[in-house]
C-alpha cells in the first residue's frame, strides 16, 4: 500500500497504513479519509496502468461509489462487458444499461448513483475473479 501511495507523489508511514487496517473496535483503529483513497486509488492506477504524460490524476476530497468504480474499472482495464462477466459469475448480473448509468455524468438525465450494495458486489467478483486468476 505504501508503494501505491508513493506511485500517487503521497507519502504515507506504515503506522497510518496498520491503523486503516485494524478492526473497528481497535482502540488504534483510524478511518481512512476519502481524500486518501482517493490517493491509494490513483497509484493502483499507476501501477496497473503506467504513468501517463500530463497532469496526475484528482485525488478528489470526497467520493463517492460511482468515482471508486470508475477508478476500479480504470486500474484493471475492465471493459463493460469484463464487469458484467465478473458480476454475473458471483450470481449478481445486471443489465448494461444500468452498469452504463454509473459511469455517466451525475449531470446526464440516465445517471444513477452507485449504492453500497451494487459496490460490495463489483468488490467480490473482484475478488473472486483475481483470487482465481491467483491461484491457477
Amino acid at each position: 500500500m505504501i508503494e501505491l501511495f508513493q506511485l500517487a507523489n503521497h507519502k504515507v508511514e506504515r503506522s497510518e497504513v496498520s491503523n486503516w487496517l485494524k478492526k473497528e473496535d481497535d482502540s488504534s483503529y483510524r478511518e481512512m479519509t476519502d481524500n486518501k483513497l482517493a490517493i491509494f486509488l490513483n497509484g493502483l492506477i499507476i501501477h496497473k496502468r503506467g504513468k501517463r504524460d500530463g497532469e496526475p490524476p484528482i485525488s478528489e476530497n470526497q467520493l463517492s461509489n460511482n468515482i471508486i468504480l470508475k477508478k476500479l474499472k480504470i486500474a484493471f482495464d475492465l471493459k463493460t462487458d469484463d464487469i458484467l462477466e465478473m458480476l454475473k459469475s458471483i450470481d449478481k448480473p445486471i443489465g448494461e444499461h444500468e452498469l452504463s448509468s454509473f459511469f455517466r455524468n451525475p449531470n446526464h438525465l440516465k445517471f444513477r448513483l452507485c449504492n453500497d450494495q451494487y459496490l460490495r458486489n463489483f468488490l467480490n467478483a473482484m475478488l473472486a475473479k483475481y483470487r482465481t486468476n491467483e491461484a491457477g
